[in-house]
């Protein structure tokens, strides 16, 4: 699934809270819980970690580690189950005076599926693994494919996961004995054909019911790759999909790798399309018929309170406090939430005028 701004948002106020503690020694406690991880064995870990604690020499360390651990293994134990992408634990004593304490506990389940393993205890909380999270803003898909493999995964920000390979059963270029080379040739043919349309079904399989994909790209060495995308295999759907095709040298996971590497003109590209799309759409409306958007923050407040926005525009410039002020009223509504750049000159506009603009729902009076 793709980062949504609401989810950027709430990521970057939970880190912000948690960068705002210190402590004065090595006693902050930090989790992570990688995906299909079996919880029970991080509590019995956290309890031979207690263990341990209780060699710290000094009594106040030794007591806000072994508390923090405490917390944090009661905490757990609400858990049934891994989340589906992992968890993030942490938890301390957050007041830094001498004798005093406030041992806090806080979890998330990353909006990516984690794939470290980490136990931490330091003044600080160990946040870098989610801070990486913070520049995921789409998911696309990636193929990788020549005559004999292909190879489909999944980009999310900088990770890249990896869904299914697949071998072929096109023959080597020596024909065997007692055939004729034609012959030879049509079933080396019949088998790149079967090849290729079981890569297809793979790719309808994955991606086309597949939600918040921005895209596909496809690549590989030789010319398999132009007979997928232009041939008859893919369904018209994901055809509209596909946003690039490019040359590799490897296959594998190797290939997909490659291809990442490769595709960082796309991606740069296809990250402000949906931005400069609906920046268009109330630029538009905001020129023929002005009636149905409404801009400036008093204004947008008042139709956002009404229910008569179908989709709130909100500067990334504006402080965090109005940002969860004008989200908490949009849920409400169900009203859909942009969060817009200043990178196009369309959220520059926006942000000129005033940060915070609307397409509504329907015509209100003023």
């Amino acid at each position: 699934m793709a980062l949504a701004a609401y989810q950027r948002h709430e990521l970057k106020k939970f880190l912000k809270e948690l960068e705002s503690y210190k402590a004065a020694h090595t006693e902050f406690v930090t989790v992570y819980v990688p995906q299909g991880y079996e919880l029970n064995k991080i509590v019995g870990h956290l309890a031979q970690e207690q263990g341990t604690a209780m060699n710290i020499k000094s009594a106040a360390t030794r007591k806000n580690v072994t508390d923090a651990l405490e917390r944090m293994i009661q905490h757990l134990r609400i858990f049934k189950h891994t989340p589906p992408n992992g968890l993030a634990v942490f938890s301390g004593n957050i007041l830094s005076r001498e004798g005093k304490t406030d041992v806090r506990v806080w979890s998330i389940e990353p909006p990516i599926p984690l794939n470290i393993r980490i136990y931490k205890c330091d003044k600080n909380f160990e946040l870098e693994a989610l801070k990486d999270m913070l520049d995921i803003k789409e998911v696309y898909g990636l193929i990788v494919m020549d005559r004999r493999d292909a190879n489909i995964a999944l980009l999310k920000g900088k990770a890249i996961i990896h869904l299914l390979k697949t071998h072929s059963q096109v023959p080597g270029k020596m024909k065997a004995g007692g055939q004729s080379a034609h012959r030879f040739e049509q079933n080396r043919e019949l088998a790149l054909k079967a090849h290729i349309k079981k890569v297809a079904d793979y790719i309808k399989e994955q991606f086309l019911m597949r939600e918040n994909l921005k895209g596909i790209i496809v690549g590989g060495p030789g010319p398999t790759k132009y007979a997928l995308v232009e041939g008859d295999f893919l369904t018209g759907d994901i055809q509209k999909k596909i946003i690039g095709i490019k040359d590799l040298s490897y296959t594998g996971e190797f290939g997909i790798q490659e291809l990442v590497d490769r595709s960082d003109d796309i991606l740069a590209k296809e990250e402000l399309v949906d931005e400069k799309k609906v920046m268009n759409a109330f630029l538009e409306k905001l020129g023929k018929d002005p009636d149905l958007v409404s801009y400036g923050e008093h204004a947008v407040k008042k139709a956002l309170e009404m229910g008569a926005v179908q989709i709130l525009l909100l500067s990334e410039q504006l402080d965090d406090q109005k940002i969860d002020e004008f989200e908490n009223i949009a849920k409400q509504y169900s009203t859909e939430v942009k969060l817009i750049s200043t990178e196009t000159r369309e959220g520059v506009q926006l942000r000129d005028i005033g940060k915070i603009g609307a397409i509504l729902r329907y015509k209100i009076s003023t």
